[in-house]
């Protein structure tokens, strides 16, 4: 990131390919259309681009880069919520087929998609953060401009519910393990 704040293009190209998968999968974890979640993954960078100068060498760079993708998607949101308020309901839509999938998505994969999509949005954020991007639990707390005790909590009450979530589809038939 220093590299990249002095004007090195290798550390451009760098930073986005090193980074540019697990942001993909943490944005993606919000049940966005693809090319929504591609729109806002180039947002996010636009957004890093702009926002460059503002980075702290001795800090970790993942905080700061997850914060600004954080702040991008709640950005994301509410104009989609601006925009929705103003739609007006039809009674019915066309059929689209398969919606979200790409068809070469793994099993396992879907099915912890729609395990985090059981999660509000706060707990399913820290889970991606923690799990999928393997940032520290400190790292997930500047990302999201909370406490290491909150997003423990979030945490916590985030594996309670998956673990309902599991529970109940053991219990309607679905294989164990």
């Amino acid at each position: 990131m220093v590299r990249y704040q002095q004007g090195d293009p290798a550390a451009v190209d760098e930073l986005v390919s090193q980074l540019s998968g697990p942001l993909m999968r943490f944005l993606s974890a919000f049940a966005l259309p693809r090319a929504d979640t591609e729109d806002l993954l180039q947002e996010c960078w636009i957004r890093v681009h702009k926002a460059r100068h503002t980075y702290r060498a001795p800090q970790p760079v993942l905080p700061w880069i997850f914060a600004i993708a954080r702040h991008a998607r709640v950005d994301s949101y509410r104009r989609r919520r601006r925009r929705s308020a103003h739609e007006v309901l039809v009674p019915s839509l066309p059929d689209r087929g398969s919606s979200g999938s790409d068809g070469g998505e793994q099993p396992d994969l879907a099915e912890f998609d729609r395990m985090l999509e059981s999660l509000p949005e706060s707990q399913r954020e820290v889970i991606v953060m923690l799990k999928v991007t393997e940032m520290s639990v400190e790292e997930v707390a500047r990302a999201t401009s909370s406490t290491v005790g909150a997003v423990k909590q979030k945490v916590h009450r985030a594996y309670e519910k998956l673990r309902l979530v599991l529970g109940k589809g053991r219990s309607k038939g679905m294989p164990n393990g």
